[in-house]
């Protein structure tokens, strides 16, 4: 129904079938029979544990000897004293089918996905990191302090010491705090996101936080695509052009250098994650008009040439929703938004 739904509105069937991830020879298949006649194996294996051996199985798994063992120990320590049961691969099965292949012992266990955010304006959700500046030192360095609104692109706040602290990052946020005040907005509510580094769980930064009601976000340990809006700054930061190959000699030249990207990319990198459009004039609201007039343009031009186009025009849509974290499952970008305004 997907696919036909899709070829009726002027797709291909090819390419329909391979975004569901169906063949398409499959789908032929299905159209001229009512069912694929796939009904399982009409008798049952021989090698098929009994009843009574699936229940051995279980109760050797969740003895007290190997109840803090997985089957790859099991099953050698039975082979050592003469008895086979089953193989590794049927005790796993086994458990599995019993709901017994859960996590056991004390070894640390997965983290959880941070819960997802969403954004649909500025100065809902942002997110910082801190990153290494090469000096001419050699095993010296400077260190960046950035805060990126996550919807707008905008780099909401800066600045370069010499060393990582929990409270240059909290001075950090009160620099912010300032921004948007004098834009209008309080930061009650607004979500920020960061890694699980020292400054970010510092307890002068926490305190701060919670004075101002920011609402704390972090990534898994070790996992940097929980953070990818700042991570993916941080590269084209570090593979501008203009980025000293051999690094800084000072802390104000550091600081010099770095305020010249951010006006660059605030006010005229084109980005291409929001429409082509500047950071800036993303932020403010100005994007509307310019990607309007975009979208004239390519009418008049389409116009005028209508043979140059063997389709429609570009569309220059604006991205409404950003997400920060993959959305878990069961959840839509509009209950990611009002999790977010409400925290």
């Amino acid at each position: 129904m997907l696919v036909d739904e899709a070829v009726a509105a002027g797709a291909r069937r090819e390419a329909a079938c391979k975004v569901v991830g169906l063949p398409a020879r499959t789908l032929q298949r299905w159209k001229h029979t009512s069912d694929d006649n796939r009904n399982g194996p009409k008798h049952t294996p021989a090698n098929k544990l009994s009843e009574a051996e699936r229940r051995k199985v279980v109760t050797i798994a969740t003895s007290t000897e190997f109840r803090d063992q997985s089957p790859k120990q099991i099953v050698p320590t039975l082979a050592d004293r003469g008895e086979y049961i089953a193989s590794e691969s049927t005790f796993y099965r086994v458990l599995h089918e019993n709901g017994m292949q859960q996590h056991r012992g004390r070894s640390r266990q997965p983290m959880p996905r941070p819960r997802g955010h969403a954004a649909d304006a500025p100065w809902q959700l942002a997110a910082w990191d801190i990153t290494y500046l090469r000096s001419h030192l050699r095993g010296q360095f400077f260190y960046l302090y950035l805060v990126e609104d996550v919807w707008s692109r905008k780099l909401l706040g800066w600045d370069v010491h010499d060393v990582e602290s929990a409270d240059f990052a909290a001075d950090l946020v009160e620099g912010v705090r300032v921004t948007a005040t004098n834009e209008g907005f309080d930061l009650r509510g607004w979500v920020l996101h960061s890694d699980n580094g020292g400054p970010m769980k510092g307890a002068t930064m926490l305190a701060t936080m919670h004075k101002l009601g920011i609402v704390p976000s972090f990534s898994r340990p070790r996992v940097s695509d929980d953070n990818a809006y700042v991570e993916a700054l941080f590269r084209t930061l570090k593979y501008c052009p203009e980025y000293p190959a051999k690094g800084f000699a000072t802390l104000d030249a550091a600081r010099a250098w770095v305020a010249r990207f951010v006006a660059w990319y605030n006010d005229e990198h084109l980005h291409s994650s929001i429409g082509f459009v500047t950071p800036a004039s993303r932020h403010a609201g100005d994007d509307v008009a310019i990607l309007a007039a975009r979208r004239r343009t390519y009418a008049r031009a389409r116009k005028a040439q209508p043979a140059r186009w063997s389709r429609h025009a570009r569309r220059w849509a604006r991205p409404e929703v950003v997400t920060l974290v993959p959305e878990d499952a069961g959840l839509t970008r509009s209950d990611l938004i009002g999790e977010t305004r409400t925290a």
